[in-house]
């Protein structure tokens, strides 16, 4: 494995690759097609660089941990808003997971439906091109650019353009209380419905879920203690036509809540593949009604679906018709060799993605393969 300890030696390292490269950072995310190559590590890159509370930004190297960062956050009453999932969870690996691994994925968990994703978090990167170009883009400030946005492009690009090696982020304050209403004994339909219903409503609501093995539909709030008082009580009622809502105020029970959430716990440690399907709401029942799923957890409001199936299942010819796209999270290497873990692109954006990865990596040493 290569371990560069700097910037510069990871530059050298890809100018002197011959062969793929299989970019590494915490090994907690091992998705996409099998990339047969050496292991490029940025683990060794780690480290806050700043932190400025009053301006509310975050710079680090792309190795840090990222529960080295949620605690300095914390230390100044801090977060990263946009939840990133930890797939241990779920991938059932070891590791552990980065903010350059975080930023590559675009890790974004339940709050995604009120904040964003992690790209929208994102002010700027730093990182290493196929040719071994060091490459900055962006800064500490919310800004337009001229030419390619590669501080958008690299969240979500999975190593394929570029090594991270540093990222800047948008950081907000923690809140200070949490409120779960909990639904009990929905179906599908009704509870996303009541998560719709939840979501239109004025009262802000930063997660927006459903576990059918478990018959609970939850809705979060967040903010000051009287305004998540109130706006509960008023979303309850607002749901009092789909049941009377359990309501969870104490901090500790909501956190592990939504973790579970974030990392979909309610599929993890069993036996099967784990599709993840993006679509819109009103389709997520119809979604898992077509899977044959052996078990399901909606997400951002019914939105985002997550199935388990049967090894070796291709689902996307049972969800033909339907929008959205649906992405192989978790499969032996051989399912994911033979079915494309990522969503097949119509031809224009696909053609535009050769065209990236032939600018920003015309030996197809980074990450080749992972996303086709």
């Amino acid at each position: 494995m290569l371990n560069p300890t700097d910037e510069r030696d990871l530059a050298q390292a890809v100018t002197e690759a011959d062969g793929p490269l299989r970019i590494r950072g915490g090994g907690t995310r091992d998705q996409g097609r099998p990339v047969a190559g050496r292991d490029l590590s940025v683990a060794s890159l780690r480290g806050i660089i700043l932190h400025e509370p009053g301006a509310l930004t975050l710079v680090a190297r792309a190795g840090t941990p990222l529960a080295e960062i949620e605690r300095a956050l914390a230390g100044e009453g801090q977060r990263l808003a946009f939840e990133p999932m930890d797939h241990r969870v779920l991938l059932g690996g070891g590791g552990q997971p980065t903010i350059g691994g975080a930023v590559a994925a675009n890790a974004s968990g339940p709050r995604r439906v009120q904040s964003g994703a992690c790209r929208d978090f994102l002010l700027g990167v730093r990182f290493v091109d196929g040719t071994g170009a060091i490459i900055k883009n962006g800064g500490r400030v919310m800004k337009n650019v001229t030419g390619y946005d590669l501080v958008k492009l690299m969240a979500g690009s999975w190593g394929t353009l570029g090594v991270l090696t540093e990222v800047s982020l948008k950081v907000l304050p923690i809140v200070p209380e949490t409120a779960t209403l909990i639904l009990h004994g929905l179906d599908d339909r009704q509870a996303v419905a009541a998560l719709s219903a939840g979501l239109c409503s004025p009262f802000e609501v930063t997660g927006a879920a459903h576990l059918p093995a478990e018959g609970r539909t939850l809705l979060r709030i967040e903010g000051f203690a009287d305004s998540v008082g109130y706006r509960a009580g008023r979303l309850r009622d607002l749901l009092a036509r789909f049941g009377t809502a359990e309501t969870v105020r104490d901090a500790e029970a909501g956190r592990e809540i939504w973790a579970g959430i974030r990392d979909v716990a309610a599929l993890a440690g069993r036996q099967g593949d784990v599709w993840r399907v993006s679509v819109k709401p009103s389709d997520g029942p119809e979604v898992v009604a077509r899977a044959g799923a052996l078990a399901a957890q909606y997400d951002w409001g019914g939105g985002l679906v997550w199935l388990l199936t049967e090894p070796g299942t291709d689902l996307r010819p049972r969800l033909a018709g339907l929008g959205g796209h649906a992405t192989l999270v978790r499969a032996a290497p051989e399912t994911r060799a033979r079915i494309a873990p990522f969503p097949p692109e119509p031809a224009p954006l696909a053609a535009l993605g050769r065209g990236l990865r032939a600018r920003f990596d015309p030996r197809g040493v980074l990450n080749p393969g992972l996303m086709d």
